[in-house]
């Protein structure tokens, strides 16, 4: 249900705004709309409203009839301001008013009901994974924190078993079975040390042929959770294929997508510069700009370009935090609007930056935390980027545990990488900037 919810947003959005463009045509303008330009324009108003509906986190995020309320109307009017400027800076009216103000009107009611069913159908999904685990008293622990967080599928740890408990001498006795049957469990996961006993995965096997999901830890934390277990790291750092790196079709329509968002930001970059001379020389005042040498694809370091938010002689040997004392109050407003970070699009443009990628690292974290943790520096095989999985998943790094945490996200990046996935951190990202939930 929550997949047919998705589709019917941008079902419905295609639907409304053909329907009311064909309706002005032929009853209000009298033209032919499939031969105007207006044809055209009419998907990118589609592609637009698409675009906020996915970036306020509908139909997924809205919790209650007053939330899903505010995103809908939030959406459609972040789109209709959208093509407005777009026909403002055009000169010319791109798509009549009846087309852009009808359908966010009736997108609102639309988004509103799709965003109903979603919630029903999470409701649901929250009943119907529960989880039987044959893990250590350690990794029980840490699967319960994880679940209560930002899972990727909902899920509730309802029994944790460890492996002299799970196991079974005795072809009638059965506790693993009894467990799952005990709680009507729907997926069961196993360590490692279950997976190599005999009668344990017996069990799993007879719960599998009876349609319970049977997983390894690795593979849950990577479909529920959407991460890497630290203890895989090493393990598994080889065993898959990198975006980037073998599938070079993939890497030049990353690289074209780059190149063409950066040159669409280089207008608010441009614009900003003016404000943020003014507030530098109100109340941080110092250099406009902020350089720093990181570490790139394939260990290349070069100099990342920011707003500068710090005085100008706070130093930069330690872990930046997030309420760090060294940042000015201009600087904290630069940080919390994202202001900042407008000038990496000339990173962008030089190929110094991706749009979604790992974040890069200044070199002297780099050598540290490679040191420390094995198959560190595979994470430079990719371009770094402006966003990224790790990012939206868990936030701010400030030390070497938030790095290593940090790190299981950007695995699962460099496993899964394709557009599709680019696509979810940008989604993702829109709504952490815009205070909607970015996890």
């Amino acid at each position: 249900m929550r997949r047919a919810a998705r589709v019917l947003v941008y079902l419905g959005t295609f639907a409304v705004v053909l329907g009311l463009s064909k309706y002005h045509a032929a009853y209000i303008g009298h033209y032919d709309f499939t031969n105007s330009f207006r044809f055209a324009w009419s998907f990118a108003y589609i592609g637009m409203l698409g675009l906020a509906a996915y970036g306020v986190g509908l139909p997924d995020l809205p919790r209650s009839a007053r939330s899903a309320a505010l995103t809908a109307l939030g959406s459609t009017v972040a789109a209709a301001i959208g093509i407005s400027l777009v026909q403002l800076l055009a000169g010319s009216t791109l798509l009549p008013r009846f087309v852009v103000l009808g359908s966010a009107l009736i997108l609102v009611p639309w988004y509103m009901a799709c965003a109903v069913l979603a919630s029903g159908a999470r409701s649901m999904q929250e009943d119907r994974d529960r989880v039987v685990a044959v893990v250590s008293l350690e990794e029980a622990d840490a699967l319960r924190v994880e679940l209560s967080q930002a899972p990727e599928k909902p899920a509730s740890l309802v029994e944790t078993l460890v492996v002299e408990n799970a196991r079974s001498d005795q072809p009638r006795q059965r506790p693993l079975v009894e467990a799952v049957v005990r709680h009507g469990a729907t997926v069961v996961v196993l360590d490692r040390e279950a997976q190599a006993d005999e009668s344990i995965v017996g069990q799993a096997a007879a719960l599998h042929e009876a349609g319970v999901r049977v997983r390894t830890l690795t593979l849950f934390y990577d479909e529920w959770l959407g991460k890497l277990p630290v203890w895989e790291l090493e393990r598994v750092s080889l065993m898959f294929d990198i975006g980037e790196v073998h599938r070079a079709r993939y890497g030049r329509v990353k690289r074209l997508a780059d190149t063409a968002f950066a040159l669409v930001g280089l207008i608010p970059f441009a614009v900003a510069v003016p404000f943020v001379v003014i507030g530098d020389l109100i109340a941080n005042r110092g250099p406009l700009f902020f350089r720093q040498p990181r570490v790139g694809k394939n260990g290349a370091t070069f100099d990342i370009l920011k707003f500068r938010t710090m005085r100008p002689d706070g130093s930069l040997s330690e872990w930046t935090a997030e309420d760090d004392p060294r940042i000015t109050p201009f600087g904290r407003l630069l940080r919390r609007t994202h202001v900042d970070e407008l000038p990496q699009v000339v990173n962008v443009l030089r190929g110094d930056l991706s749009i979604v990628g790992p974040r890069p690292e200044q070199p002297q974290y780099v050598r540290e935390l490679a040191g420390k943790i094995p198959f560190y520096d595979l994470r430079h095989r990719v371009r770094p980027g402006l966003t990224g999985w790790a990012q939206v998943k868990y936030g701010y790094a400030g030390s070497e545990s938030d790095a290593l945490q940090k790190l299981q996200y950007e695995f699962f990046y460099l496993r899964h990488q394709s557009l599709a996935l680019d696509a979810r951190v940008v989604g993702r990202t829109v709504r952490h900037v815009t205070g909607l939930g970015g996890r």
